[in-house]
């Protein structure tokens, strides 16, 4: 099938969780970006790749787009932190959606990632050597 075949092959992580939070689907740059295979991702919990300190805020923020069928950001990216496998902490652009059935109930919610991880750090090394020079 061509959209499995998509699915596999795109750069970016493609995650699919349940409405409860659960790992539905996981692509072949999801396993490469945080670490985990699809076997170990498969059925666990979001929390898998989610910071210790981020998980309050973004279950208060999934059970509410859940409930409501729609997110707070309207499918824009978002920076924010998230764990790999080996403890290292990544920045990842994130952009997520509500998943809904033919009859227009929420089934779960499907999220995008890109690591800019590199990206940031070159942002805040930059900025400080110039905060540094300006002194």
């Amino acid at each position: 099938m061509i959209a499995e075949w998509i699915l596999e092959q795109t750069t970016d992580a493609l995650i699919y969780a349940s409405r409860d939070g659960k790992i539905v689907r996981w692509n072949a740059a999801a396993s490469h970006m945080f670490g985990f295979s699809k076997e170990e991702a498969l059925g666990a919990s979001l929390d898998l790749i989610i910071p210790e300190h981020l998980r309050a805020p973004h279950w208060k923020g999934f059970d509410a787009a859940v409930a409501s069928g729609v997110t707070r950001l309207g499918g824009r990216p978002t920076l924010t932190r998230a764990a790999h496998k080996n403890g290292q902490k990544l920045y990842v652009e994130m952009s997520f959606a509500i998943v809904k059935d033919d009859d227009a109930q929420v089934i779960g919610s499907v999220a995008m990632a890109r690591d800019v991880t590199e990206r940031v750090e070159r942002e805040r090394a930059a900025r400080a050597a110039a905060q540094t020079q300006s002194q």
